[in-house]
């Protein structure tokens, strides 16, 4: 996306700038919602841990890395920084409490994209800006293209993290669902998350055709769009 959007800038300055300035706030709100509820989730639960790391804001800079920030420019894939916290102060106990801080994450984005979807949903606003676009319209359409990018972002990034793969929230909130021994199976799994998640990430910046990486989303997203939107797929 952000090759494509530099791209557009060399061609149409204007409509470049757009889509790329449009794409950051879009993850830098999905970003920010969701490490900030990860935080909220944790101090309901009990513990203050966040509180204490001032990761209880929504003020952006306290949740972005800058590694992870550059590369979602560089390479189209990045993080922000984990929250912070003590599952043993969780109220809900270790396993169940990290299920539902983690769960919490891909939640509020979903939520941010139902209420964007709003627009969308009552006919003001274009489904068509919804995906992978660039911004070539007039600047009364810019309002469709920034509430149809916060869907898309937002989905993309609950329904990544919501691969049962560590460190992601999926491979917690899995752990906390599954019976005792059953995620203590899984559990051993753990120590390969990262790679198994670095592998899926090169196959989809270095390998030709669909990624893996993608067609294990694709499905997760549009099942969410649908819900969101009521309607087909968002990402064919």
């Amino acid at each position: 996306m952000i090759l494509t959007a530099l791209d557009q800038i060399i061609s149409s300055p204007l409509d470049g700038a757009v889509t790329l300035g449009v794409f950051s706030f879009a993850l830098l709100l999905g970003l920010t919602f969701h490490e900030f509820s990860h935080a909220v989730a944790a101090t309901l639960l009990g513990d203050p841990t966040p509180r204490h790391n001032g990761r209880l804001s929504l003020n952006p800079l306290a949740h972005l890395e800058v590694v992870g920030t550059a590369m979602i420019f560089l390479a189209g894939f990045g993080w922000a920084k984990p929250v912070p916290i003590d599952p043993g102060r969780l109220k809900a106990g270790a396993r169940t409490g990290m299920a539902l801080v983690a769960g919490a994450g891909p939640l509020a984005n979903i939520m941010l994209a139902v209420l964007a979807a709003a627009p969308i949903n009552a006919g003001i606003a274009a489904k068509q800006a919804v995906g992978f676009t660039l911004f070539r319209g007039q600047m009364d359409d810019l309002g469709g293209y920034v509430v149809g990018s916060v869907v898309f972002w937002n989905l993309l990034l609950a329904s990544f993290n919501l691969l049962p793969i560590a460190p992601l929230d999926g491979f917690k909130a899995a752990l906390g669902i599954l019976p005792g021994r059953a995620a203590a199976l899984f559990a051993r799994l753990e120590n390969f998350g990262p790679g198994i998640l670095l592998l899926l990430v090169a196959s989809t910046l270095m390998l030709p055709g669909t990624p893996v990486l993608v067609l294990i989303i694709r499905p997760i997203l549009n099942t969410l769009g649908a819900l969101v939107l009521g309607g087909s797929s968002i990402w064919g």
